[in-house]
C-alpha cells in the first residue's frame, strides 16, 4: 500500500527560519531556512519511507477565511524579508530533489492537505501529515496520521486518533467545534468569550455538535455560561467555519506524479551552489534511492 507524505511547506519554513542561526553563503545569501527545511524533509523521508511526497504552500491571494473575517490572522507580525527571500530557495530545493509541490490561488496549505488527504483515503491509500499546525489534527483518521515538530526543531511526535484525543480531549473530527467554542488566538478569532479549553471539552462531550448545544441550551445549568453562548452565537458559528479545513474542491492534481524515487545530481549541484557540503554528505550517503520496507513508528523521531 502506498503512503503519501503531505507536508505543510509554510509551517516548516517558518520553524526552520526561527530555529537556526542566520548563516549565509560567502556571497551574502541567507540560507538557514532552506537548510533547515531540506534537513527536515530528508529526515522524514528517511525515517517514514513514503512512496509519494507532496509539499503544500499557502496562496498569496486572499482565502475564503480572509473574506469571511477581515481580522483573520491580522495580529501576526510581518514576515521578515530574510525569510521571504528564502521561499524561492526552498522551492528550488524541491524541484532539484524531485519532490512535488502544489499551491493554488485562494487556498491555504491546510486546505490543500485536507483535499489531497481525503482524495488519497478514498483510493485506499495512507497519509502522513508533517506540520506544526494543530488545526490539521482534524484530518487524523485510521488512514491518516500526523507528525508535529516538538521542542523547537529537533523532534517530531506522531499523532493518531487516540493521541489527538489524549492531547485535546476531543476526537479529531471535533477539532473545529473545539475551536468554535474556545477560539484560536494564533488565527485571531475568539470563539465564545469566557469559554476556555476545559469548558469547551465538557460541552463537546455532552452535546457533540454546535447545533445540539444551541438546540438544548436550556439544559446548561450555569447562567453565565448559557448567556455567553447566547451572546456569542454568531462568533461560535463563524469560528467553526474558519477552523474547518476544506475536504473537497476543484483542485486538479495527478497523485501519481508525486511518486518519490530518490535524489540525483541536480540536487547535489544545488547544495554546492548554496555552500551546503554537509547536506551533500547527508543526502547522498544515506539514500540515493529510497529503501522500501516498514517505516519507523515511534511516538517521536528526531528531525535531525
Amino acid at each position: 500500500m502506498n503512503t503519501f507524505l503531505l507536508i505543510d511547506g509554510n509551517a516548516l519554513i517558518h520553524r526552520a527560519f526561527h530555529a537556526l542561526p542566520a548563516f549565509k553563503t560567502s556571497t551574502g545569501i541567507q540560507t538557514n531556512a532552506a537548510y533547515g527545511f531540506a534537513t527536515m524533509i530528508h529526515k522524514a523521508i528517511t525515517d517514514l519511507k513514503p512512496t509519494h511526497v507532496i509539499v503544500c504552500f499557502d496562496s498569496k491571494e486572499p482565502t475564503f477565511r480572509d473574506k469571511l473575517f477581515k481580522q483573520y490572522r491580522t495580529q501576526r507580525p510581518e514576515v521578515k524579508p530574510e525569510l521571504i527571500d528564502q521561499f524561492p530557495l526552498v522551492k528550488e530545493f524541491l524541484v532539484s530533489a524531485g519532490i512535488k509541490m502544489i499551491e493554488k490561488p485562494g487556498l491555504e496549505a491546510d486546505d490543500l492537505i485536507g483535499i489531497l488527504a481525503t482524495r488519497i483515503e478514498k483510493t485506499g491509500q495512507k497519509n502522513l501529515i508533517l506540520s506544526g499546525d494543530k488545526d490539521l489534527m482534524q484530518l487524523v483518521t485510521k488512514k491518516t496520521n500526523m507528525m508535529t515538530p516538538q521542542l523547537g526543531f529537533g523532534k517530531a511526535q506522531l499523532f493518531d486518533e487516540q493521541t489527538v484525543k489524549k492531547k485535546l480531549g476531543v476526537d479529531p473530527s471535533q477539532v473545529p467545534l473545539f475551536k468554535a467554542l474556545a477560539g484560536d488566538p494564533s488565527d485571531n478569532y475568539k470563539g465564545v468569550t469566557g469559554i476556555g479549553p476545559k469548558t469547551a471539552v465538557l460541552l463537546i462531550q455532552e452535546f457533540k455538535t454546535l447545533d445540539n448545544i444551541y438546540k438544548q441550551i436550556d439544559l446548561i445549568k450555569s447562567p453565565k455560561l448559557k448567556q455567553a453562548l447566547i451572546d456569542y452565537k454568531d462568533n461560535a458559528y463563524l469560528s467553526q467555519k474558519l477552523a474547518t479545513i476544506l475536504r473537497t474542491d476543484g483542485v486538479t492534481f495527478d497523485l501519481d506524479t508525486a511518486s518519490f524515487t530518490g535524489y540525483n545530481e541536480v540536487l547535489r549541484n544545488y547544495f554546492m551552489k548554496l555552500e551546503m557540503p554537509s547536506l551533500v554528505n547527508r543526502f547522498f550517503s544515506r539514500i540515493a534511492k529510497p529503501k522500501r520496507g516498514e517505516p519507523k513508528k515511534p511516538e517521536q523521531f528526531n528531525l535531525f
